[in-house]
């Protein structure tokens, strides 16, 4: 099938079910995300989609096949065939019979499509018998939608369609499905339509009276007339020419209206002679039941000069095209509404003709009931001023009335136009590609950028503005080293240092995801974060506490290449305020400046292994919230002098698991989760805080739901 087809498709659920399922349903599809209007794809990516279509939205496949042939029928006339399709017919019967031919049309440009063949019939009761055939099997539903919906739309008419009969007949190309519909007619009438309707049933019974009253008194006139006449003994007038013609019409309101239906006129005798026929329409033939020729115009007897022999067997000369039907007279009588295309057999062609492509006709049948025959009116099919060179024809071989000499021309131009349009169409899905490419890396900059700087930072930078410092009135800072990691390195091979430290870091990085922490830098086994910059948030202390938590028991899981036992840490924390800002222009670092930094880096280095230490005033700031600490009294710190320090112990309130950011419930078990923290690969669950009133009544809510739960079991 044609991209046209697979766009419609893609067209349909993207509109009516998101872009989301687009995705899902391709991916499981396995196929691209766009296609090529002109370009020709494998049916089985069109039933491949159907089905998955039918699986991710519940459906049964008619009904989804309904809906694609309703949504089809819109798509195409957006597409630019709206009044192509609605100048097909005047009614519905004549809107079917002529599909076949508006498929021969748009092959001349969409040459490789390999279309389905319809055949309508009138039954006497208003219905029709609606025949589909076709290779593909499956997709008869398609066929209701597109008919209701341009009944209804072109005609104003809702119809219902039935299937009555399904069958595979065996063709010339091998097994065609073949189906026949009952489809019958409602007229669709607006509240107001309605009533002009009545209203002019009404006006019409009063005209209908009107004219019987007056055919009576013209009748009682007449009679008067005759019998004044038979007394008299002039002779009769001869009936004017002028009466004769009102007899026929009626001067209307500056128009003239036929009384009845139009009655064509024929001649007694045919006036034009055989030469001049033949001449005159240079493309047919005339054959009987038996398919033997009895006549052929001049061009077809040059082109097939077997022709020139009369009564062969047409059928030895030529195969049929379309519809694909068995060569007899009965098989083209059932199809005698249809356009037929017939195709030169090349064994029957003269020896030095063997090479030319073989030359196409197509036209129409007309069955000639007092002579038994069949009359084939036709034209070379040619689609370019190539095609007709390859069979040594020329314009002038096709009559001056014959519009196949205006089709070539322009569908030459049309075909250049379609491949520029395709050309178009290539380089359009090229850059579409490029541009996703580009912006998935650009993602990957971007990230890497973010992880190196602040969110913010960053952008101004990216946009060349020069990034102000900032100073923060309070912020907590904290530093970790790793105990005895300077043994540890003089008896370890470095790559074993670098494996041992990356396992912990990534496992504080996940940390500081799920607690809104913003890591400064890491030298060597240093690790240094801050809460309250460079976004200030009132919760800065608590969720460095929380952090620094996480990391006490992040490092039970890493272990110590020399000993083979948990690596132990020093944790320091202190509450104060910084400066902030940017240092340098390549491999720029956004650095912390002031005398909180010294601190809480003297609270490290005096700190005790797999123990946080905390300032007073980081002291001060978690008093009040929900942590539990112990004294440590007045030490002696480096360049400070005597300091009053504390010890966290834990967070009362927080579970372990949403420290760490893993899920709380183990969907399985119903349990808390007991994943080891060396192996936690789940996604992190940033631990909530509260930073204003909003924040504050989401929490109660969610504590609220929290005791319902545990109440009823849930």
């Amino acid at each position: 099938m044609y991209g046209f087809i697979n766009t419609c498709l893609k067209s349909l659920v993207v509109e009516k079910y998101g872009e989301e399922t687009w995705e899902k349903l391709r991916l499981q599809a396995g196929v691209q995300d766009s296609f090529l209007t002109f370009e020709v794809y494998k049916d089985e990516i069109t039933m491949q989609l159907v089905d998955k279509a039918c699986k991710i939205l519940g459906v049964p496949a008619d009904t989804v096949l309904r809906e694609f042939g309703e949504y089809f029928f819109e798509f195409c006339k957006r597409s630019g065939y709206d009044h192509m399709l609605r100048t097909l017919g005047g009614n519905l019967y004549e809107f079917i019979e002529n599909l076949d031919a508006l498929h021969s049309y748009l092959s001349l440009s969409y040459q490789e499509m390999n279309a389905p063949s319809f055949r309508v019939e009138k039954n006497e009761d208003g219905s029709m018998h609606l025949h589909y055939y076709s290779d593909r099997r499956g997709l008869c539903h398609i066929v209701p939608g597109i008919i209701s919906a341009a009944a209804l739309d072109f005609f104003n008419i809702e119809i219902s369609m039935e299937i009555v009969n399904q069958t595979e007949e065996e063709e010339r190309t091998g097994k065609k499905e073949h189906i026949v519909f009952l489809v019958t007619q409602t007229p669709v009438f607006s509240y107001k339509e309605r009533n002009e309707f009545s209203s002019s049933l009404q006006n019409l019974a009063d005209s209908e009276k009107q004219i019987e009253n007056q055919l009576n008194k013209e009748d009682l006139e007449k009679n008067k007339n005759t019998i004044r006449d038979r007394g008299s003994s002039v002779c009769p007038a001869k009936k004017s020419h002028w009466k004769t013609i009102k007899g026929i019409i009626t001067l209307g309101k500056g128009e003239l209206s036929f009384r009845g239906r139009f009655d064509p006129v024929y001649p007694k005798n045919l006036w034009i002679d055989t030469k001049t026929f033949c001449n005159g329409l240079p493309f047919h033939m005339v054959f009987d039941k038996e398919l033997r020729v009895k006549q052929a115009g001049v061009s077809i007897q040059k082109i097939v000069p077997g022709l020139q022999t009369m009564g062969i067997c047409l059928d030895h000369y030529f195969s049929i095209v379309h519809p694909e039907v068995p060569f007899t007279i009965s098989s083209i009588q059932k199809f005698i509404n249809s356009q037929f295309v017939f195709q030169t057999r090349r064994e029957m062609m003269p020896e030095s003709w063997k090479h030319r492509p073989m030359l196409e006709l197509r036209g129409q049948m007309i069955w000639m009931e007092s002579l038994q025959c069949m009359l084939y009116l036709c034209s070379p099919l040619l689609r370019t001023l190539h095609e007709l060179e390859e069979r040594q024809m020329h314009i002038a071989d096709i009559a001056p009335h014959d519009v196949t000499r205006d089709l070539i021309l322009l569908n030459q131009q049309r075909l250049a136009e379609m491949e520029l349009s395709n050309q178009l169409e290539r380089k359009k899905e090229e850059l579409r590609i490029l541009s996703k490419h580009l912006e998935e890396e650009k993602k990957k900059t971007e990230a890497l950028l973010y992880a190196m700087l602040p969110q913010h930072v960053a952008n101004q930078l990216k946009e060349g503005k020069q990034v102000e410092a900032g100073e923060f009135k309070e912020c907590t800072i904290l530093f970790s080293d790793v105990v005895t990691f300077t043994n540890i390195c003089a008896q370890c091979e470095p790559i074993q240092i670098v494996l041992m430290l990356n396992s912990m870091y990534l496992q504080f990085d996940r940390l500081t995801t799920v607690h809104d922490v913003y890591k400064v830098e890491t030298i060597g086994d240093a690790y240094m974060v801050v809460g309250g910059v460079p976004v200030p948030v009132p919760t800065h202390a608590e969720r460095v506490a929380n952090f620094a938590l996480g990391m006490i028991i992040a490092a039970t899981g890493v272990q110590n290449p020399v000993s083979g036992n948990p690596i132990q840490i020093r944790v320091g924390i202190h509450t104060g305020p910084v400066l902030a800002g940017v240092v340098g222009e390549k491999m720029p670092r956004y650095c912390l400046f002031g005398d909180t930094v010294n601190i809480a880096s003297r609270m490290e280095s005096h700190g005790v292994p797999s123990k946080i230490h905390l300032s007073s005033s980081t002291y001060q700031c978690l008093k009040y919230k929900n942590f539990e600490m112990t004294e440590r009294g007045e030490i002696e710190v480096k360049g400070k002098g005597k300091m009053h320090t504390y010890f966290l112990i834990r967070n009362k309130t927080a579970t372990e698991n949403e420290i760490m950011g893993r899920p709380m419930k183990d969907l399985d078990s119903g349990h808390e989760s007991v994943t080891q923290p060396e192996k936690d690969q789940t996604p992190a669950i940033a631990m909530r805080y509260i930073d204003g009133p909003a924040d504050a009544q989401n929490s109660l809510k969610r504590r609220n739901q929290a005791k319902i739960a545990d109440l009823t079991g849930i």
